[in-house]
């Protein structure tokens, strides 16, 4: 009995040792730089609102937090980067619906698991996408598009940024959820499909919303819908697809904060605390809108349930296309 409880009490004082060497550890957090992941390259929404972020906490904390863009294979590369380094705090991710939620279903062989590797911190932004038309193209809203993807099987184009691209799933589930043909037409990238748009050589096209609107402003594109549930702030006067003959289509892209699996939940809440402090700011607030989203952090459970509801939506919508990229 007397061995027995000195072996009891050594486990726990083992086990305090541990929590109070954990807390002191989440204290001193940040002690050295931070690498913040950002899986695209400069200059869009990924890097801005990296960079946005990486900034605030390093006014906020005293320690750099250095943005390393890390692009590559729809941004699985700089995913992948960041599953594998030591869940120490010290290395952030920005994921996103691409490789976050799509490529699970889209690539053969994924270097990381979505749910195992990596630990959400929090939802940042969600931003629709908009569907839009060529001046050329008859139809002044999804359902007259609709009627005429149906009067005209396979004559109407959708072009995309490429196969498995948000852009071309949602194409796909407007026609699954509709039971129109229409052609696919996958360019290499976003900006040689909004060109071919505007040449005429596709009809219509899914786009994110800031490239396309200066070309709606114009005249140069009409809008058709808007992908989110609700009507875009900055473009109020188009109808969003649901209310326009598709009810309950929703599409959105979004950005989180995550980390590598396996890091201490001081250090978790510590940093979700922090983001969603940032996020509140109205200099931030502003800024992302520019990007064509809404603010919208969570908390890490929420997040978590987010992105697995997402993973089960998106893996029927690659299934369906028959999308693959291996």
């Amino acid at each position: 009995m007397k061995l027995n409880a000195m072996i009891s009490r050594a486990m726990l004082a083992a086990a305090a040792a541990g929590l109070l060497s954990g807390a002191a550890f989440a204290q001193s957090y940040p002690a050295k730089p931070i690498r913040w992941i950002a899986p695209f390259p400069p200059g869009g929404g990924t890097d801005v609102i990296s960079r946005a972020l990486a900034q605030k906490l390093t006014e906020a904390w005293g320690q750099q937090v250095l943005v390393d863009n890390r692009p590559g294979s729809g941004g699985v590369i700089g995913l992948a980067a960041a599953a594998k380094t030591p869940p120490d705090g010290y290395t952030i991710v920005l994921g996103q619906l691409a490789n976050v939620a799509i490529a699970p279903a889209l690539h053969a062989k994924l270097p990381y698991d979505s749910i195992k590797d990596l630990q959400p911190v929090t939802l940042v932004l969600s931003a629709p996408l908009i569907l839009v038309a060529h001046p050329s193209l008859p139809a002044k809203n999804v359902k007259e598009l609709i009627a005429l993807a149906r009067a005209k099987p396979n004559d109407i184009t959708f072009g995309s940024p490429g196969n498995g691209t948000t852009g071309h799933l949602a194409g796909e589930m407007i026609k699954g959820a509709t039971g129109v043909k229409m052609t696919h037409v996958p360019y290499k990238g976003a900006s040689p499909a909004i060109t071919g748009l505007l040449g005429g050589e596709i009809a219509i096209y899914i786009s994110t919303i800031p490239p396309a609107q200066p070309l709606l402003n114009t005249g140069r594109l009409k809008a058709l819908g808007v992908t989110s549930a609700r009507r875009a702030p900055m473009l109020a006067n188009v109808p969003t697809i649901a209310e326009s003959g598709l009810p309950g289509f929703e599409v959105t892209n979004w950005y989180g904060v995550m980390l590598p699996a396996g890091v201490p939940k001081d250090i978790v809440a510590r940093l979700h605390a922090e983001i969603v402090r940032i996020l509140q700011l109205p200099d931030v607030r502003q800024r992302f809108q520019g990007e064509g989203g809404e603010v919208a952090p969570n908390t890490p459970e929420r997040f978590a349930a987010f992105i697995g509801s997402e993973i089960a939506k998106w893996g029927k919508a690659v299934r369906d296309s028959g999308a693959r990229v291996d």
